[in-house]
């Protein structure tokens, strides 16, 4: 278990990148607050293998409903990485187990 972030940290509908050591590699990996919940995924497109955030910790569409990949624009589901629109539309974002405890955000991925 490690800890990421404050909870408060999130801002709601908006992420935080990291980039840490996971599983014997150095790994991109995020988390998205929505609805009080925190969602984590590695962060790898699985069209092209690039990362989602077109600058550090951006990770939504405009409209603040669907993280986007900044490479080609597609569009995924907060709650559960599905891919919504793109090239990439019915795959998913490869999640990592994220949990919230004394306000902190903890990886449990490890």
């Amino acid at each position: 278990m490690r800890v990421l972030c404050a909870f408060d940290e999130l801002d709601e509908n908006a992420g935080k990148g990291f980039e840490l050591p996971l599983h014997g590699s150095l790994q991109r990996i995020f988390v998205v607050r929505r609805g009080g919940q925190v969602y984590g995924y590695h962060n790898v497109c699985p069209h092209r293998g690039t990362t989602l955030d077109w600058l550090p910790d951006q990770f939504m569409d405009p409209e603040c409903r669907y993280l986007q990949c900044a490479t080609h624009g597609a569009l995924f589901r907060v709650e559960d990485g599905h891919c919504v629109a793109g090239p990439c539309a019915g795959k998913r974002l490869a999640p990592v187990t994220v949990t919230v405890h004394d306000g902190q955000v903890l990886l449990l991925d490890e």
